[in-house]
């Protein structure tokens, strides 16, 4: 009994890891801005760098504000499945730009 936390101090501890979530989610934000303003050489680059941004802070909100960080094995493997899924996603439209046809310069 001495090791149980009464439902105020476990409402305590979550609201401070829930506004360090928010916090990062705030900065991945910055970060994101930022990485508009920075022209980088290739679109593929450009994709990459916004689809990692994007993939930390999604992973984030799903771990914590959806409460899948406790879940078992099931959750787990469902989420390696639409990892896998969503890399091949991006591999294949990665190779797909080669397909767009140039303009020609004169």
């Amino acid at each position: 009994m001495a090791d149980q936390k009464t439902e105020a101090e476990h409402g305590h501890g979550s609201v401070r890891v829930y506004l360090w979530v928010f916090l990062a989610l705030i900065i991945g934000t910055i970060i994101t801005v930022a990485a508009w303003k920075v022209h980088l050489p290739t679109v593929f680059l450009t994709i990459l760098v916004a689809l990692v941004i994007a993939s930390v802070k999604a992973s984030l909100v799903a771990a914590w504000f959806m409460h899948l960080s406790s879940e078992r094995k099931a959750i787990y493997t469902i989420l390696a499945f639409t990892s896998l899924f969503f890399l091949v996603m991006l591999l294949l439209s990665a190779f797909s730009m080669g397909d767009i046809p140039r303009a020609e310069l004169p």
